[in-house]
């Protein structure tokens, strides 16, 4: 979206994107039609400045604004955004890896895979969630998938469809959710354990009163306190409509906060607070229910003791939390969604990786992204700039599409103004 906002402004710029998903990336480049938006269609809109812009779009295939479409619709419509940009002259799409990234007379030499370079003027890192860290058992077998979002995870899918046998997803975030409706739609008919620390899933959307509250009444610098005030204020207006007032205060929220604090959130309220933030459809929701009461779908607490390799799966000593003996039991598979990779130092992106080593970039104080500064500017570097869940740990919440369309906006002005455009 930067390079689409850039192209209106006349600013030509290239898009360097070797993963096949340039323009819709991970998340809405996924065929299965089960997976769908976990918002409705009329807060999608790309275009900070246009927000029926998406609702457009999706009426014009016959769905409605509060539909929550199929992923695979919406990356339709980034597609179209991106081809938009690409014909309108000031957008090249370079599909290769970015490999090295060094600052050049006040810019950058970006080199590829295939050791072509390019000099531009501007960087902007916008590498989306990276997949999970490698699970700490398992090593290399490969029924232990690691990122659930690749050609294995597909693979093994397909595979438990024909075999019916039974499968381990670590994590029950929105990583599992997807795990659980693509297995549900290829025809699994064995049992999914999803295991967690706590064992808590997405909650599902439903209708509310909305209950919106000024900056003042909310209590800042202190999670406890926050915590106190979002439970009494859920009692009273109801759990959605009390964490859905805190959105537009989020940003100031976070940044109210001393480092231990957030921390804490981190460690402590962060389960909870996505669990009941970023939820799911209705629709969603009630097959998660469904496959429950089935006995196909079992969510629990616990922690893993022991994975051992058989010829013909994996033996699981885990234990239920609250709970001294251990269970075993066999999976054909075990499947890591534990959620995108929560530690920058770990990626394995080779670009980012290397800035990182060479001093052009740093971690964030929680480790957990980048060190950015307001305008989104990489702290260490002359004009670079990061994206989305690459400035987590300055905004907090900048993984959605309203958070990341805005941001989008104000970093393309950023570098308009920067380059005197």
């Amino acid at each position: 979206m930067v390079g689409a906002q850039l192209a209106r402004k006349g600013v030509d710029s290239l898009l360097i994107d070797g993963s096949g998903r340039a323009g819709h990336g991970i998340a809405y480049s996924t065929r299965e039609p089960a997976h769908v938006l976990n918002v409705r269609a009329e807060v999608m809109s790309a275009w900070a400045d246009d927000l029926e812009h998406f609702v457009r779009a999706a009426e014009r295939e016959g769905g409605d604004r509060r539909d929550f479409v199929q992923r695979q619709q919406f990356g339709r419509y980034l597609r179209e955004i991106l081809g938009e940009a690409i014909d309108s002259g000031h957008l090249r799409l370079i599909e290769r890896q970015a490999v090295e990234a060094k600052p050049a007379g006040g810019g950058w030499i970006v080199r590829l895979d295939d050791d072509e370079a390019f000099e531009v003027s501007a960087l902007v890192l916008a590498i989306g969630n990276q997949p999970p860290e490698p699970l700490p058992f398992g090593d290399a077998s490969p029924r232990v998938i690691n990122n659930p979002w690749g050609p294995e995870a597909l693979a093994a899918v397909e595979d438990l469809a024909t075999s019916h046998e039974d499968v381990l997803l670590l994590g029950t975030g929105l990583t599992m959710v997807d795990a659980v409706l693509s297995l549900d739609a290829a025809g699994h008919p064995g049992r999914i354990l999803g295991l967690s620390r706590r064992g808590l899933i997405p909650r599902g959307h439903a209708d509310f009163t909305l209950a919106p509250v000024e900056p003042d009444e909310v209590p800042h610098g202190n999670v406890r306190t926050l915590w106190r005030w979002l439970r009494k204020r859920g009692a009273q207006v109801g759990w959605r409509a009390a964490v859905d007032a805190l959105r537009p205060h989020s940003r100031r929220l976070w940044q109210s906060l001393p480092l231990e604090e957030q921390r804490r959130f981190s460690r402590h309220a962060r389960p909870w607070w996505d669990a009941h933030r970023h939820r799911i459809a209705p629709e969603v929701a009630q097959r998660l229910h469904d496959l429950v009461a089935e006995g196909r779908l079992e969510i629990a607490a616990g922690r893993i003791q022991s994975v051992t390799e058989q010829a013909d799966g994996l033996t699981v000593a885990y234990r239920r939390r609250g709970r001294s003996t251990i269970e075993e039991r066999r999976f054909a598979y075990m499947i890591n969604c534990t959620g995108p990779l929560g530690t920058i130092s770990r990626t394995r992106d080779p670009m980012l990786k290397r800035m990182l080593d060479d001093g052009l970039a740093r971690p964030d104080q929680l480790g957990i992204a980048l060190d950015v500064d307001e305008r989104s500017r990489v702290a260490g570097s002359r004009n670079a700039w990061a994206m989305g869940p690459l400035t987590k740990g300055r905004y907090w919440e900048i993984i959605a599409v309203p958070d990341i369309r805005g941001q989008a906006a104000a970093v393309a002005d950023d570098i308009a103004m920067e380059l005197g455009r």
